[in-house]
């Protein structure tokens, strides 16, 4: 049954009104008859129900990577960020919409709690969010930050597929100078940096950009690049990136309107890119603390953000 089919039946079988009346509470009175209802059925759940809960749902599985490997791909991701981009560790949760208010995302793929946030489902999007409250805070300063965070997303995946994973995500927020010399400056310090990380890690890697906008192109001749003129402007303004290591797709990114609506500001840039640690640690060479093959399990059905979103 569809999620639309299941809410349906569910009503149904409530007493005439009492959607109304739900819906007619203060976020704080429908916060407080959520816990009450959360806090009288945890009181019914027994030791085993836990153990069997542990073993079946697919929130709450341990993910097959070894933190051993991912750790020293991890630790050199960091080693290699510009001085310029500031590290964010950030909450496992956030406001809820923080994803479907500015993208093109279905709340049914984020798991929502019953205390108006959100589990942390794209990393980019949150740093989004503390970027536009840096630039909005000093106006004069571009926010370029960056997080390794654990992601939860609700959607179901193929079988052999995580429902969470690790992604190292960038975001950079800057006021537009024109010309498509924002983007293009954005877009050149990213890449660079997925340029050295790559080659300290994968050296096979390939990085695909698809220019939507013609005046971010000339404004790039100097970065050696691989355009992909298939992709379409979607997700995605101005311009896209993805990552891919034979035929593994290791992340994407590209600019988004994301500060720009969070302020208020349609003069607002903001470039985001991501991997997935995990498929990134599976590709890297033994050396750089990969396992060097091919990852028989990776985390993530898809790492992209294109279509209807994560």
């Amino acid at each position: 049954m569809s999620d639309g089919g299941a809410q349906r039946r569910v009503w149904a079988r409530l007493p005439t009104g009492t959607r109304e009346a739900i819906d007619g509470l203060s976020a704080t009175d429908l916060q407080s008859l959520l816990l009450d209802v959360a806090a009288s059925r945890a009181g019914r759940i027994k030791p085993s129900d836990v153990l069997r809960r542990w073993r079946e749902d697919r929130f709450v599985r341990p993910a097959t990577a070894d933190p051993r490997t991912l750790a020293p791909v991890e630790a050199r991701l960091w080693a290699l960020l510009p001085e310029e981009f500031d590290g964010v560790e950030l909450s496992p949760v956030a406001p809820v919409g923080t994803c479907s208010a500015v993208a093109p995302v279905s709340q049914n793929r984020i798991v929502t709690t019953m205390r108006s946030v959100e589990v942390l489902s794209d990393s980019t999007n949150a740093l989004a969010v503390e970027a536009a409250d840096r630039r909005a805070r000093d106006p004069g300063k571009d926010a370029h930050l960056a997080a390794s965070h654990r992601l939860l997303r609700a959607q179901r995946f193929p079988a052999g597929y995580s429902s969470h994973f690790r992604l190292f995500t960038l975001v950079s927020s800057a006021r537009d100078a024109g010309s498509g010399q924002t983007q293009a400056r954005l877009l050149a310090l990213h890449m660079e940096y997925w340029r050295r990380a790559f080659g300290a890690l994968v050296p096979a890697t390939v990085t695909h950009l698809s220019i939507f906008n013609p005046a971010v192109r000339p404004r790039l001749a100097h970065v050696s690049i691989v355009e992909d003129t298939e992709r379409r402007e979607g997700y995605y303004v101005d311009a896209a990136l993805r990552f891919v290591c034979g035929d593994v797709e290791l992340g994407d990114g590209g600019l988004t309107t994301w500060t720009a609506q969070l302020m208020g500001n349609a003069k607002e840039r903001c470039l985001v890119s991501c991997v997935s640690v995990e498929r990134l640690a599976a590709v890297a060479a033994p050396e750089t603390g990969g396992s060097g093959g091919v990852p028989s399990r990776p985390s993530l059905g898809s790492v992209t953000h294109d279509a209807d979103g994560i």
